[in-house]
């Protein structure tokens, strides 16, 4: 049996994946998903949820408020399929960071962390829902949709991160290095083979359990919330595989003008795209939300909160599986902002004042399917040599500021 499955490890979890392939890999999922389910790879939407569940545990009833009845809040999550999708997607993350040994509990070494984590993750859960998507359902599966929400989101996401970038270097955020004197270097430990075995075990374990939840759920006529946990751990795995957190593939833009996964990330949404298409055009219903002031500027706050926080949605999560205990407080952030999103938006009037009126864009409805496909290929284009383009002009900044200081002065 130990060899069995070190031979699947050898063969499937040594080293992390291109990111180019997982996001190709995850935008033809993304797509099937959405064929077979008519609902999409999301995941804020079902935290909002959570957030209600745990109200009602509390004796406080919210299926009344406007927002818990436009996203439909019935049931416990496993009752749910958006529940299931993130329970497997937390099973599927698992099981990855078992599979490849990279489960380790680790504490941050900044108590100040957890805090920043609740925050970001907060700012983040509030953005999210007020566009009424995530990097998610708002950005990565929202676009393929054709709904014109997702752009205004995608470009505040943009502006956001850069803020955030520039808020995350003051020292409230990063704190005070710590010196330490007289530490002798850690000796080195040898590899302890039975604690390696023992990961590959708790990890076949976890893939049992994904399959017999899907096969009792298919077995009793319940096939949607039985695609759900499947589906929810492939993303899982492909996302801890993939190290995919769109955190990361904008903070590094910013910072260090590397765009590899935010390529990767523009190319997983064009194939997505096209497979998306192919269904809706069969009869599949699009998800299409309101294109408002409420888009861009949950884009911003979510820009903002991931940075603060460290890891978006799928980033926080497949973190956590990893055993990084302090995106415990990021997680708790989002359900925390989205719950309170749920009660402002009629409670404080946030519906009336950045999202009544606002049209729902179907481009497929508005420019039919030549100008809709078109129009979204060339949004993509234009993504991609933004990113191109910020490439160059960091690596030219440090060309430049690798310049002797003889030649400087001389010029």
């Amino acid at each position: 049996m130990g060899s069995f499955l070190e031979n699947i490890q050898e063969r499937f979890f040594r080293g992390f994946w291109n990111p180019f392939m997982v996001l190709i890999f995850a935008g033809i999922f993304a797509a099937f998903y959405f064929g077979l389910t008519g609902t999409l790879w999301a995941v804020t939407g079902e935290f909002t949820r959570w957030g209600g569940n745990l109200l009602q545990l509390f004796g406080v009833d919210p299926s009344h408020w406007a927002y818990y009845k436009a996203i439909k809040l019935q049931g416990e999550p496993i009752d749910r399929t958006d529940g299931w999708l993130v329970i497997g997607m937390l099973f599927g993350g698992l099981l990855s960071a078992l599979m490849s040994q990279n489960f380790k509990l680790k504490m941050p070494r900044q108590k100040r962390r957890w805090a920043w984590g609740f925050v970001g993750g907060l700012l983040a859960g509030f953005g999210t829902r007020l566009a009424m998507g995530c990097n998610l359902a708002a950005f990565f599966t929202g676009l393929p949709q054709f709904s014109l929400h997702s752009w205004l989101f995608i470009a505040g996401t943009a502006l956001g991160t850069y803020l955030g970038v520039k808020l995350a270097v003051l020292p409230i955020f990063k704190g005070q290095p710590k010196v330490e004197f007289g530490l002798r270097p850690a000796k080195a430990t040898s590899p302890n083979p039975n604690g390696h075995r023992k990961q590959l075990y708790i990890g076949a374990i976890v893939f049992v359990i994904i399959v017999l939840i899907a096969i009792y759920y298919f077995a009793i006529g319940k096939a949607m919330l039985g695609f759900a946990v499947l589906f929810g751990g492939a993303f899982g795995m492909l996302i801890q595989r993939g190290q995919l957190c769109f955190t990361s593939g904008l903070r590094d833009l910013w910072l260090t003008g590397r765009g590899t996964l935010a390529k990767a990330i523009i190319i997983g949404m064009a194939i997505q795209t096209v497979g998306t298409a192919i269904f809706i055009f069969k009869g599949a219903q699009p998800v299409i939300h309101w294109a408002s002031l409420g888009s861009l500027i949950g884009g911003v706050m979510f820009g903002v909160g991931i940075v603060i926080a460290g890891g978006c949605e799928t980033g926080w999560m497949y973190r956590l599986m990893e055993g990084q205990v302090q995106f415990i407080s990021v997680g708790l952030g989002n359900v925390v902002g989205a719950t309170i999103l749920a009660y402002s938006w009629d409670h404080w009037g946030v519906f009336d004042a950045l999202v009544k009126g606002s049209p729902e864009i179907n481009l497929v409805s508005s420019l039919g399917w030549g100008g809709a496909i078109v129009c979204t290929g060339a949004f993509l284009f234009l993504l991609y040599l933004l990113v191109v383009w910020r490439e160059k002009v960091y690596s030219k900044k440090m060309n430049q500021a690798h310049i002797p200081t003889s030649k400087k002065t001389t010029a």
